[in-house]
């Protein structure tokens, strides 16, 4: 007879990220639930003529066949893609399937505010084969705090009851008043919102990387020091707002300080927008580019089983 396995959980009773880490138990996943903000971006490589939807669509599944079976995960959102995704199974057997379930307040491709998609059925999904949902926040020093901290917890709580791991992604941004006095740090709104939402129980957490990935690997370790201190789950980086160029040494640096890798996605793809023809690029500078920083994970990236609060319960952590 054969025995199945239990899930393996988090402290918290999240599902634990298990299904989206490499055999290292690190994490290198592509981010492609870009939708307005990859519009805005397309549409500039294309001579300001408008990206269509078919166009956007053809992109990320370009993206998805390419670079999938160098990622222990993909990321998609429901609108542009995920369908084809699912239907045509175009990601190998060792890469997780994790579908964005939020829904974007995004002006002018700028992501304003977000809330939970209530479209995306977390069980379906699951049916899907979806391992993971993911949540982005934006996080403000604003009078909406405690509705992004309800909103967080709701999305983990469902996540766990559809049996699905969580990703949860809150973005530091400034309020109007802190932009026009120059008075943000983002370090410090990295390190606050970690602390405010972490405890929540993801079964991953995902932030921007402290300074922008400026500066020496030493200086950007210490900024991530701080996040590492305050996080009780394993957690990953984004690449939004970095230079690609230095993408793979700010990885490097956080993983250092106690990260386990990152889910990204313009710093690996976004040279391939500039060619008509995005294969080759894709083909070669992409995934050059993940390889690199899939070693890097491996090498300096923390095991989510080491994180301190991937413990199952009763168990140490």
């Amino acid at each position: 007879m054969t025995t199945v396995q239990p899930i393996p959980l988090l402290a918290s009773g999240s599902l634990a990220p298990a299904a989206l880490a490499r055999p290292s138990g690190t994490f290198a996943m592509v981010a492609m639930d870009q939708r307005e903000s990859l519009r805005a971006m397309m549409t500039q490589h294309s001579a300001g003529s408008p990206a269509t939807d078919e166009a956007m669509v053809a992109f990320k599944l370009s993206v998805a066949r390419e670079l999938s079976p160098l990622a222990s995960a993909f990321l998609i959102d429901r609108e542009y893609g995920y369908d084809r995704i699912v239907s045509e199974r175009l990601l190998p057997a060792g890469c997780a399937l994790v579908l964005a379930a939020d829904a974007l307040d995004q002006p002018g491709g700028v992501v304003a505010d977000t809330d939970l998609d209530e479209r995306v059925d977390a069980r379906q999904a699951r049916a899907d084969g979806a391992a993971a949902l993911k949540l982005l926040v934006v996080w403000r020093r604003d009078a909406r705090r405690e509705q992004r901290v309800e909103l967080a917890a709701r999305f983990v709580a469902r996540c766990r009851e559809a049996g699905l791991a969580s990703v949860l992604e809150p973005v530091a941004r400034p309020t109007s008043e802190e932009e026009a006095a120059g008075t943000f740090d983002l370090n410090d709104a990295i390190v606050e919102a970690a602390s405010e939402l972490a405890p929540l129980g993801p079964s991953l957490y995902k932030c921007q990387v402290p300074n922008r990935g400026v500066g020496s690997i030493s200086h950007i370790a210490r900024q991530a020091e701080r996040i590492d201190a305050v996080v009780d789950c394993p957690w990953v980086v984004l690449s939004q707002g970095v230079d690609p160029q230095v993408f793979p040494q700010a990885v490097e640096a956080v993983c250092r300080a106690g990260a386990s890798g990152f889910l990204a996605g313009r710093a690996l793809w976004t040279d391939a927008l500039a060619s008509a023809d995005p294969l080759p690029v894709l083909r070669s500078a992409s995934a050059a580019r993940l390889r690199e920083v899939g070693d890097i994970v491996d090498r300096y990236g923390r095991p989510w089983q080491q994180a301190r609060a991937a413990a199952t319960p009763g168990g140490a952590a």
